[in-house]
């Protein structure tokens, strides 16, 4: 719940899909183009939240059963997705 007392749901799936990190969503280079890795392949796990870990006071860190924990999400960013 938000300090406004907004609740949000996120389906799971979608934001692993969706995962800022720069392995899923790509960062960019020198000259500013996109640079991406290779394509994710998820399987069940990938779906399945083992743990989430706060950052500071301003983000979380979701920890998915595949073992994937590189995505950070900003409050700001989750408040938007909601």
């Amino acid at each position: 719940m938000w300090d406004d007392g907004h609740e949000s749901y996120y389906p799971l799936e979608q934001l692993r899909r969706a995962c800022p990190c720069a392995s899923c969503s790509g960062e960019p280079d020198l000259f500013g183009r996109m640079s991406m890795g290779p394509k994710p392949r998820y399987t069940a796990a990938s779906f399945e939240l083992a743990s989430v870990t706060p950052v500071g006071n301003y983000a979380l860190q979701p920890n998915w059963a595949d073992g994937h924990n590189y995505g950070i999400w900003t409050y700001e960013r989750l408040r938007e997705l909601g």
